[in-house]
């Protein structure tokens, strides 16, 4: 089975008084003590997130790793990525991320990963990334298109309740067809799909969203999905 977590925010690097999504993501793996990959590819490899990436995850019962392109720790990265149970994206400069990706041919590694049964995961550019299309700032001066790996079908927003642009820009990219509809996710909120759908929706506190946001009959519909709130499991 194919599986992708996609964040709208939250996890460690927002909520690191919160385990509950990474928590989540961690009991999605068949292994009692995954091994997890963080990929911090679109902060340039910040040593700070990474660092703050093993301090959250050495807590839990998993083997943490992470994977940096500026120091790679090894020559086969194929062989690297495809071994572990749950690769990690970190947010940052989506633009940036794909195009390294695409040099290194991470994408191609990721995708041969996530069809045999790699569980790919993430948050801002990390959950982006994935879908057809997405809206970034990794221009610099407000919010543009963005086209993505394509694993997911259609378009993602992320923040979409913590970045006041995020929601009428999703709106009018929509609207005015330059990208399709999609999902948009509050900050907290996690998207689980499976083999290409989506299957859960998960929250890590209440009253966080996620919507279908689509044109119908020409008009813009926004509907809000039904979610878990992981504080009553």
């Amino acid at each position: 089975m194919k599986q992708l977590i996609a964040l709208g925010g939250g996890g460690f690097s927002m909520e690191p008084e919160n385990p509950l999504l990474d928590d989540y993501l961690l009991k999605q793996a068949d292994a009692s003590s995954p091994k997890v990959c963080f990929l911090p590819t679109a902060s340039g490899d910040s040593a700070t997130y990474i660092e703050r990436f093993y301090h959250a995850f050495r807590k839990k019962t998993c083997t943490p790793s992470h994977l940096s392109l500026f120091k790679p720790p090894t020559r086969d990265l194929r062989s690297f990525i495809l071994e572990k149970d749950i690769v990690y994206v970190g947010g940052g400069n989506t633009v940036n991320l794909l195009l390294l990706w695409k040099h290194w041919g991470i994408d191609i590694y990721l995708k041969e990963a996530y069809e045999n049964g790699t569980i790919l995961a993430g948050l801002s550019a990390g959950s982006i990334c994935w879908f057809e299309y997405g809206i970034t700032d990794s221009y610099g001066e407000g919010l543009e298109p963005v086209k993505g790996l394509g694993f997911l079908p259609g378009s993602h927003a992320p923040h979409y309740d913590g970045e006041h642009e995020r929601r009428p820009l999703f709106h009018q990219f929509i609207r005015t067809k330059k990208i399709e509809g999609g999902i948009a996710a509050d900050d907290g909120v996690g998207l689980h799909y499976r083999d290409g759908t989506l299957h859960t929706i998960v929250r890590s506190r209440p009253n966080v969203h996620a919507y279908d946001v689509r044109l119908i009959d020409g008009k813009l519909s926004e509907q809000p999905l039904e979610a878990i709130d992981l504080n009553e499991l």
